[in-house]
């Protein structure tokens, strides 16, 4: 997948590349979301809420692990998404990153979606 007006960065082991599509700020993250990475991801997020991007789109489908650390990240983006009218997305979640929400009962308040396709359509 191409992506126009990409900006990139690395956090250790956390790839992480934005993009603009149909609309949606699509966060592409690559390798683990843990403990050691969080603060960057968080950063990064807080800038996005900052801009209040109106649909935010994290691209889960590199991240083969999220602990508990990666989760409050996202609650926290999802928290000030929330706030100024926007939304987040999560989108092509493995099975061992979608059990950890599925666990946490968050899979109930994180829109999820299978591709980033759909969930860029919402």
């Amino acid at each position: 997948m191409a992506f126009g007006n990409k900006k990139d960065k690395s956090a250790g082991r956390l790839a992480i590349s934005q993009s603009e599509q149909g609309g949606a700020t699509v966060v592409k993250l690559g390798g683990e979301v843990d403990l050691n990475v969080s603060p960057v991801l968080r950063d990064h997020l807080k800038s996005l809420v900052q801009e209040q991007r109106k649909v935010v789109v994290l691209d889960m489908s590199d991240v083969p692990y999220i602990d508990s650390s990666g989760v409050a990240t996202l609650v926290e983006c999802l928290q000030g998404v929330s706030r100024y009218g926007g939304v987040l997305r999560l989108a092509a979640l493995g099975d061992r990153t979608r059990s950890v929400f599925e666990i946490s009962r968050l899979d109930s308040v994180f829109a999820m979606r299978p591709t980033v396709e759909e969930a860029i359509k919402g």
